[in-house]
């Protein structure tokens, strides 16, 4: 197993690489841990930022991670985020070609797996999801498209996310969802504006 490194990251921030496949267990054991000194905990592709409440924190606070084991997944992990997809997208016979399967073969290896939310990033509510059947990934379309619609269901490499909003984009479109991912107005319910988090586990159901 990859040994985490701890790095220094700014005057108030630790970064911890960790490699992609421990990095939800050690964003969640941070968590965990309550630590009055952390103000934020930023998990991405293969590493996880801590940022400190002062600067005159980090030495202890780096102490304390260096010896933070990670949780498996099966503790912190619940219930599956459930998406329902309809499978119409622009590229969905392209990838057919380029994979070598069928489109329902496509439609099943994409919607039979239980992804993990690795991070978020590009734009509000936009969920990098890990777990994407190796068959699928592909490298970005050669030619991006100028708008990409909200709720567009798309790959791209070893990830498959959910457009939030309409943007550019040169990832693949499978197909496109109802769901709202990302909604500011749930802040003020007390809830998170985006429906997906890191360490979330998500399914797709094709309708």
């Amino acid at each position: 197993m990859r040994a985490m490194k701890i790095l220094r990251y700014g005057e108030r921030a630790v970064l911890l690489e960790v490699g992609a496949a421990r990095v939800n267990d050690y964003a969640a054991a941070i968590e965990r841990l309550d630590d009055h000194d952390i103000v934020s905990i930023v998990p991405a592709a293969e590493t996880v930022l801590v940022q400190a409440r002062h600067s005159s924190a980090i030495g202890g606070l780096s102490f304390r991670l260096e010896t933070i084991e990670p949780l498996q997944r099966a503790e912190y992990v619940t219930d599956p985020v459930v998406i329902d997809a309809r499978y119409d997208g622009e590229d969905l016979e392209r990838v057919a070609v380029e994979s070598g399967l069928g489109v329902d073969e496509v439609i099943s290896a994409h919607s039979d797996v239980d992804y993990r939310v690795q991070f978020c990033g590009f734009s509000p509510g936009f969920a990098y999801l890990s777990g994407l059947d190796p068959l699928l990934q592909l490298p970005r379309r050669a030619s991006p498209r100028t708008r990409v619609p909200a709720g567009s269901i798309a790959i791209a490499g070893p990830y498959t996310a959910v457009y939030p909003t309409a943007s550019p984009g040169g990832w693949h479109l499978l197909g496109c969802t109802d769901a709202v991912l990302f909604d500011a107005h749930r802040f003020e319910e007390g809830r998170s504006p985006a429906l997906l988090e890191p360490g979330q586990t998500v399914r797709f159901r094709p309708v």
